[in-house]
């Protein structure tokens, strides 16, 4: 059994990794998204697909606004001993060329990007048990020497922070058996791909990726820590 984690859950790869997630009747899964309609949605396809599966719990909560300590703890607290994963999948994107993007975008990708998941771990890594495995969804953007794409500096550069933090967090938290890693994705035909690029079409579906992200989370930790991780059909 595990206790499981993931934010980003109302849409696109987090929404089909917590499908995947649940599919497994041994496994508890908290799913945090900022929309309560967009949760509802998933809980109830959810109980559809796993009748026999595990327990998922949504709640609606900002991981860059919203208060930790007087909601979410207890909420966590109130279903979990303790938590084996955190998935960090929440993520927003901004398409703008460089000089028309203002400091305030630039801003809030890094709020929602990065800081919002340094946020999630300071709360949870505490709650952690020993041999813990967090998993930071980054991008193929994010990764020096890959191909880039105009408009996503914002975004990109967030992303590439995101790495860095994985590698940082991982020598940090070797006393504590909690591994690190992050997943740098390809593009998946999801709704804020679809919005960024109408006109293209992406490497893979959201439930292939989502599939792939549930299964790293759950075994990848035997195998990496502290490892950025390029998921792309394409090269480079």
């Amino acid at each position: 059994m595990a206790n499981i984690i993931i934010t980003g859950a109302s849409s696109g790869i987090g929404f089909e990794t917590v499908l995947d997630l649940t599919a497994n009747k041994e496994h508890h899964v908290i799913a945090l998204a900022r929309s309560g309609d967009k949760l509802r949605k998933l809980h109830e396809i959810a109980s559809s697909l796993n009748y026999d599966g595990g327990k998922l719990y949504p709640a609606q909560f900002d991981i860059v606004y919203d208060n930790y300590a007087d909601s979410l703890i207890p909420f966590i607290k109130s279903k979990f001993e303790t938590v084996d994963i955190l998935i960090n999948n929440a993520g927003a994107l901004v398409k703008k060329s460089f000089l028309e993007t203002s400091p305030e975008e630039f801003a809030q990708m890094l709020q929602t990007n990065v800081l919002g998941h340094v946020n999630m771990i300071k709360h949870i890594v505490p709650l952690m048990t020993n041999g813990g495995h967090i998993v930071n969804i980054s991008s193929m953007g994010g990764v020096q020497g890959s191909v880039k794409f105009s408009g996503l500096s914002a975004y990109s550069a967030s992303k590439g922070a995101l790495g860095i933090l994985t590698e940082c967090l991982a020598e940090e938290f070797k006393e504590q058996n909690i591994k690190v890693n992050c997943l740098a994705l390809g593009s998946s035909q999801t709704e804020m791909f679809e919005a960024a690029f109408p006109d293209l079409q992406a490497g893979t579906l959201a439930f292939e990726m989502g599939r792939y992200v549930a299964e790293f989370a759950q075994n990848g930790s035997k195998y990496y820590n502290g490892k950025i991780l390029p998921v792309s059909n394409t090269t480079p």
